[in-house]
C-alpha cells in the first residue's frame, strides 16, 4: 500500500470530501483501496491544523497500538492527486458492506439490540436507532472515546469477511471533547476487562518517545497530550463515557 502504483478507478459517490476508489498494484498483485487526497478536503473551522488524512492514519496507528483490530490498514502516501490517506477497501466494490446499526419502528427492533435514539420519519411516525449488544461494537465504542471521534455514523461501521471495521476517522483526535456516536448503548457501564487491557497497552505505548514522535507528525502536540489524557481518564474511571451536555451526542445524519 505504501509503494505500489496507485491507479484511480473512480470517485466515491457518497463521500463528503473528495475520495476515490483505486487499486494499488505491485508485483502482479492488486488491492482495492480508498484514496483521500489532502487537496480534496474541505476546510473545517474546528479542525484548522494538519489534515483529515493524517488523522485517519493516526487513528489506524492508535488502533494498532491498543490492539483493537477495528481500523483497516491506512497509510499516508503520494498519489495521482498528491499526498493523501490510502485505506484498504472494506467489502466488495460492487456491493458495499452492510452496517449492523438499524433504523426501525419501535416494535421492530432486532432481538438483542440496544435502542440509542428515537425520532420520527417524514410523516411523523416513530423510528428508533439501535445497535447490537456486541463485544466488537463495544470495543469500537471504547476506541471512539479514545480518539474523540466526532462522526461515528452507522454507515461508518461495516461488517465484512466475518469481522467488524470502522472507517472515516478524519474528524477525530481534537483536543476539545467532541465525541458524537451512535454507539451509546453502554454509556456509564463498567469497561470490560479486555477493554481495560487494551487501554493499558495503549497507555504504555503512548509513553514511548518513538511512538510520540510518530504521532506528532500526524496530529499536534496538544492533541497528542489530550489523547494521552483521555486514555488515562478512561482507565481511572473504568466506565464507558456518557454524552456531554455541551456537545451534540449524535452525528447527523446518524446513518
Amino acid at each position: 500500500m505504501r509503494t505500489g502504483e496507485l491507479v484511480l478507478i473512480g470517485r466515491h459517490p457518497l463521500a463528503s470530501n473528495y475520495a476515490a476508489v483505486a487499486r494499488v498494484e505491485a508485483q502482479g498483485r492488486s488491492r482495492t483501496v480508498v484514496y483521500k487526497p489532502i487537496r480534496g478536503e474541505r476546510p473545517l473551522w474546528d479542525f484548522p491544523d494538519g489534515s483529515l488524512a493524517a488523522r485517519e492514519v493516526a487513528t489506524c496507528r492508535i488502533d494498532e497500538l491498543g490492539g483493537f483490530g477495528l481500523v483497516p490498514p491506512t497509510v499516508l502516501r503520494d498519489g495521482p492527486l498528491g499526498p493523501g490517506a490510502v485505506q484498504e477497501w472494506v467489502g466488495e466494490v460492487e456491493r458495499p458492506a452492510p452496517s449492523p446499526v438499524s433504523v426501525t419502528r419501535p416494535d421492530d427492533v432486532p432481538e438483542g439490540n440496544i435502542v440509542v435514539l428515537g425520532g420520527e420519519d417524514e410523516e411523523g411516525d416513530p423510528l428508533v436507532v439501535s445497535h447490537p449488544d456486541d463485544p466488537r461494537l463495544r470495543s469500537m465504542a471504547v476506541l471512539d472515546a479514545v480518539i474523540n471521534n466526532s462522526d461515528r455514523k452507522g454507515s461508518h461501521i461495516l461488517l465484512a469477511d466475518g469481522g467488524l471495521r470502522g472507517i472515516d476517522h478524519g474528524v477525530s483526535l481534537h483536543e476539545d471533547p467532541k465525541l458524537r456516536t451512535v454507539l451509546w448503548g453502554w454509556a456509564g457501564e463498567p469497561l470490560p476487562e479486555q477493554e481495560t487491557a487494551r487501554l493499558s497497552r495503549l497507555a504504555a505505548a503512548l509513553e514511548e518517545e518513538a511512538v510520540r514522535e510518530e504521532l506528532v507528525d500526524l496530529i499536534t502536540p496538544v492533541e497528542l497530550d489530550a489523547l494521552t489524557a483521555r486514555v488515562g481518564e478512561l482507565l481511572a474511571t473504568g466506565v464507558h463515557p456518557a454524552p456531554s451536555e455541551g456537545w451534540p451526542a449524535i452525528p447527523w445524519p446518524p446513518l
